[in-house]
C-alpha cells in the first residue's frame, strides 16, 4: 500500500524546497553582487537628505531644530538595530533578516515620498535607517555560502559599501534635489528598495546555519535605552549645551544603563551579544580601532565639504556649490571600491592587521597633509582620496578580525555590533568636530563661516585620532587561535538542523 508524502517536514529540519535549493550550485559572483547592490543602496539612504538639509524647515514647516530630527533618526535607528538584526539574523537566518530590513526600507521611502509633515519624515526616516543593518548581515552571509578564497575580497567590497554608497549617493542626491521636486529622492529609494527585494529573494540562498534559542528582548530594549541616550548627548550637545542638564542626564544615564545592560548580559543564557567574546582581545581592539576609523572617514564627509562651500569672502572658503563639492568627495568612495580587491590580497599574504594598521596609518598621514594643504578645490580632492584610500584598507580588515575571532554562530551579531563602533566614531566626529567649527568662526553675509585655524584644528584632532587607531590594531595578536569559516552545511531529511 502505498503511502502518501507528509506534506509538512519534521521540525527543525529543512523543508524539501530548501533542500532542493541547496542542491543546486550557487552563482558566487552573483550572490556578492546583490549583497554589494544592497549595501550601497543602504549607505545610499544615508546621505539621502543631506542635499535638502538647509531647506527641509521650509519644505516641512517646521523649525531648524525639529528638521535635523529628520537625519538624527536615521543615525538613531541605524545604531540600534544592527546588532540586534545580527542577533535575529544568526538565530532566524539571515537572509530573512535582510529581506525583512529591505521591507523596512521601502515602507520609510515610501512614507518619506508621500510625507510633507516633519512627524511622519520621522517615522520614515527611521523605517530607513534600519535597512543599514543589512550590511553586516551581507558580510556575514559571505561566511556562509563563499569558499575560503573568494571571502577576502567579497568581505572587503560589500563591507566597503558603508563609504562608498555614501561618497557616491551625495552627488546622486545633489543632482535630483536640483533637477526635480525633492520627493523623487525618496521614491527613487524605494524603487531601489524594491530591486533589492527581489534580487536578494531569487540569487542569495536560505540561511542554513542558525543557533537557535531565545531572543534576549530584555537584553535588547537595554541596550536601546542605553545607546540613544549616549549617542543623543553627542549628537545634540552642541545644540542643547554641553553643560545642560538634559545633555548630561542623556550621557550619564546612557552609561548607568548600558553597564547594567552589561551585567545582565553576562547573566543570561542567550544573550544579545556575548561580552565574553566582544572582551577577547582580537575583538576589543578591533572594535576600538573602528571608533577611530568611523570618526577619520566622517571627518572628511563633514569638513571637506564645508571648506568647498564657504565663500572666498573669508579668504578661507573655496567657494564651490553642494554639487561640486559632492562631486569632489565621490573619489573617496571609488578608491574603496577599486582597492578592495588590494586590501583583500594583501589581509591575505599579511594578514588583517597590517591591513588595518596601514588604513590608519594613511588617514593619518591624510590628515597630517590637510592641515597645510587646504587652499585650492585639488587639495580637498586629494585628502578625501587619501582617507578613501586608508578607510578602504581598514574597512576590508575589521569584518575579517572580528570573523575570525567569534564562531560562525554569532558572525551577524558580532559585525552589528563592530558597524555600531563605526557609528559611534561617526556620531563623536559630528558632535567634536562641529564644536571645533562652531567656536572658531567669522560672520560673512550674516553666515558663520569657520576660519583656516579651525579647519586646521579639526585635521588635526582627526590625525590624532586616527593615531590611536594605529596603536589600538598594532596590539592585535598576530597569531590567535581562529574560528574556521563556514560553509552552507548539507541537512538529511530527518536530521535535526543546523539552520
Amino acid at each position: 500500500m502505498n503511502q502518501s508524502k507528509p506534506e509538512t517536514e519534521p521540525s527543525g529540519t529543512l523543508t524539501a524546497r530548501e533542500r532542493k535549493r541547496l542542491t543546486k550550485p550557487e552563482n558566487e559572483r552573483a550572490i556578492i553582487f546583490t549583497l554589494a547592490f544592497v549595501g550601497l543602496i543602504a549607505a545610499f539612504m544615508q546621505t539621502l537628505v543631506t542635499p535638502i538639509l538647509p531647506e527641509l524647515p521650509t519644505l516641512l514647516n517646521t523649525s531648524a531644530s525639529n528638521a535635523t530630527w529628520v537625519l538624527t533618526a536615521t543615525l538613531l535607528s541605524a545604531a540600534i538595530v544592527m546588532p540586534i538584526a545580527g542577533r535575529l539574523g544568526d538565530m532566524f537566518g539571515k537572509r530573512r533578516i535582510v529581506l525583512v530590513l529591505l521591507a523596512l526600507l521601502l515602507a520609510g521611502s515610501i512614507i518619506c515620498a508621500v510625507s510633507n509633515d516633519v512627524l511622519v519624515m520621522i517615522v520614515g526616516r527611521v523605517l530607513q535607517g534600519a535597512g543599514l543593518g543589512v550590511i553586516a548581515l551581507g558580510v556575514s552571509i559571505l561566511r556562509d555560502v563563499l569558499h575560503p578564497k573568494r571571502l577576502g575580497g567579497a568581505v572587503a567590497l560589500v563591507s566597503a559599501t558603508l563609504g562608498i554608497g555614501a561618497a557616491v549617493g551625495l552627488p546622486v542626491s545633489a543632482l535630483i534635489a536640483q533637477s526635480f521636486d525633492w520627493h523623487v529622492l525618496f521614491w527613487l529609494s524605494a524603487v531601489l528598495a524594491v530591486i533589492s527585494l527581489i534580487l536578494v529573494f531569487t540569487v542569495v540562498p536560505v540561511s542554513t546555519l542558525r543557533t537557535g534559542g531565545s531572543f534576549d528582548f530584555i537584553g535588547a530594549v537595554f541596550f536601546a535605552i542605553g545607546l540613544v541616550g549616549i549617542l543623543l548627548a553627542v549628537s545634540k550637545g552642541g545644540e542643547w549645551g554641553w553643560g545642560s542638564p538634559v545633555t548630561l542626564g542623556m550621557l550619564g544615564g546612557g552609561v548607568v544603563v548600558l553597564v547594567a545592560w552589561g551585567f545582565f548580559e553576562l547573566r543570561t543564557a542567550n544573550p544579545l551579544i556575548d561580552l565574553r567574546i566582544a572582551a577577547r582581545r582580537p575583538v576589543l581592539l578591533t572594535n576600538l580601532a573602528s571608533i577611530t576609523v568611523g570618526f577619520g572617514f566622517f571627518a572628511s564627509a563633514a569638513v571637506l565639504p564645508q571648506l568647498l562651500e564657504a565663500p572666498t569672502t573669508t579668504g578661507v572658503g573655496l567657494g564651490q556649490s553642494l554639487l561640486v563639492a559632492s562631486l569632489c568627495l565621490m573619489p573617496s568612495g571609488l578608491v574603496m571600491f577599486f582597492m578592495a580587491p588590494v586590501a583583500a590580497r594583501l589581509s591575505a599574504a599579511r594578514g588583517p592587521r597590517v591591513s588595518l594598521v596601514l588604513g590608519g596609518a594613511i588617514i593619518f598621514v591624510g590628515y597630517v597633509i590637510a592641515i597645510g594643504l587646504m587652499t585650492e578645490v585639488w587639495h580637498a580632492v586629494l585628502i578625501a582620496t587619501a582617507v578613501g584610500f586608508g578607510v578602504g584598507f581598514a574597512y576590508a580588515a575589521m569584518p575579517t578580525l572580528i570573523m575570525r575571532s567569534v564562531p560562525a554562530t554569532e558572525t551577524a551579531a558580532a559585525n552589528g555590533l563592530n558597524s555600531v563602533m563605526r557609528s559611534l566614531g561617526s556620531t563623536v566626529a559630528a558632535a567634536v568636530l562641529g564644536l571645533i567649527l562652531a567656536s572658531n568662526s567669522v560672520l560673512s553675509d550674516g553666515r558663520a563661516i569657520p576660519t583656516a585655524s579651525a579647519f586646521q584644528i579639526c585635521f588635526g584632532v582627526a590625525a590624532i585620532v586616527a593615531l590611536a587607531g594605529v596603536v589600538a590594531a598594532f596590539f592585535i595578536p598576530k597569531h590567535e587561535p581562529e574560528y574556521q569559516t563556514a560553509s552552507i552545511p548539507v541537512v538529511a531529511a530527518k536530521e535535526p538542523a543546523l539552520s
